[in-house]
């Protein structure tokens, strides 16, 4: 429910300060007309009017800036394009504000948030799983007779579908090495290709030193995949002729940087910015559910992990050209299984 203006302090305050403002106006108008009357009156209206504007200017300085640039804080805190900055500003409303302030600081730990989220997501993990794993038994299933018939393209594809499947049901929670993720890419490209056939091809690129090292470093499980579909169905399928998937991994000293590209229709400019935004933001305003008619839900839900799990400093950022691609580039930490424990 929308709350009226009156409702709140600050407008009141406006309110009072523009009518007192507007009496000292017409005080100083009757006494500089006193004293086109009277030459008694000239010294005392002179100084009444320096003195107004002097108060009026200490007044804009040492309460009107302050208090915009404190809203605009907030505002920026609201929206989710910051949150540190909303316990630093320069001029508080009163002790009991910065108190509070301070109070919410120390009740809303990063360590906290991460650890409520984890188990947000194991719960509905848990909620998930009877399904998927009767799917999976199912598809087993299928596969079997399948098999059976000599229908060996329909065993392969339901196989396919019954890995990926496993895959995504089991320890969500769970770190996993980059090889285990790539996997499950090729088995999701397996799947895909049975409906693009040869319009649809993938290549993974290793430009790492020493790749067998490259493929044991953690991520969070389903970073790749989901990313992967959303390139197929929003740059690839609407394509005309072939579309072309590649998966680039490079590492730096301390950063492991993995690179969705397209060939396809590309993002435009508009959406990419608002994308990029979204993604930029700070991941708390994002553990609120996200929905997005144009696809970008996956994206934005992988870098909210990303984000919450290891810093603001690392996630995702969309590079793309109209009608030429698209690059999804994903930075993580580079994390070994001895390195685990700190992280989950």
């Amino acid at each position: 429910m929308k709350k009226k203006p009156t409702h709140y302090l600050s407008y009141r305050m406006k309110f009072m300060s523009a009518g007192l403002a507007a009496i000292l106006l017409l005080l100083l108008i009757a006494l500089s007309f006193a004293a086109l009357r009277d030459s008694v009156f000239v010294i005392p209206a002179i100084l009444s009017w320096i003195l107004s504007f002097a108060w009026g200017y200490i007044c804009l300085n040492w309460l009107y800036r302050p208090y915009k640039e404190n809203a605009k804080v907030l505002h920026l805190f609201v929206t989710g394009y910051l949150f540190e900055g909303v316990f630093e500003q320069r001029v508080d409303m009163n002790p009991e504000t910065s108190q509070a302030m301070d109070k919410f600081r120390d009740m809303i730990k990063t360590d906290e948030l991460i650890s409520a989220s984890k188990k947000q997501a194991q719960y509905l993990a848990l909620q998930n799983q009877i399904n998927p794993h009767f799917l999976y038994n199912t598809l087993e299933g299928i596969r079997g007779e399948t098999m059976n018939a000599g229908l060996e393209h329909v065993a392969k594809m339901t196989e396919a579908l019954a890995t990926f499947f496993r895959y995504t049901i089991s320890n969500v929670e769970h770190l996993v090495t980059l090889e285990d993720e790539l996997k499950n890419v090729r088995n999701y490209y397996i799947i895909q290709q049975y409906r693009f056939g040869e319009r649809l091809s993938l290549h993974i690129e290793d430009r790492t030193e020493e790749e067998e090292e490259a493929m044991q470093y953690r991520l969070p499980k389903l970073t790749l995949q989901p990313i992967v579909e959303n390139s197929i169905f929003h740059g690839i399928e609407r394509k005309i002729g072939r579309g072309t998937l590649e998966i680039k991994i490079e590492t730096t000293p301390k950063r492991l940087i993995i690179t969705v590209s397209d060939d396809g229709l590309g993002i435009e400019r508009e959406y990419l910015d608002e994308l990029n935004l979204k993604l930029n933001s700070s991941s708390i305003d994002n553990v609120k559910a996200y929905t997005d008619a144009k696809g970008g839900i996956a994206i934005v839900n992988v870098n909210s992990r990303i984000k919450l799990l290891f810093g603001e400093e690392y996630g995702i950022c969309i590079y793309s050209t109209r009608n030429v691609g698209t690059d999804v580039e994903i930075t993580l930490p580079l994390i070994k299984k001895d390195m685990m424990k700190e992280v989950l």
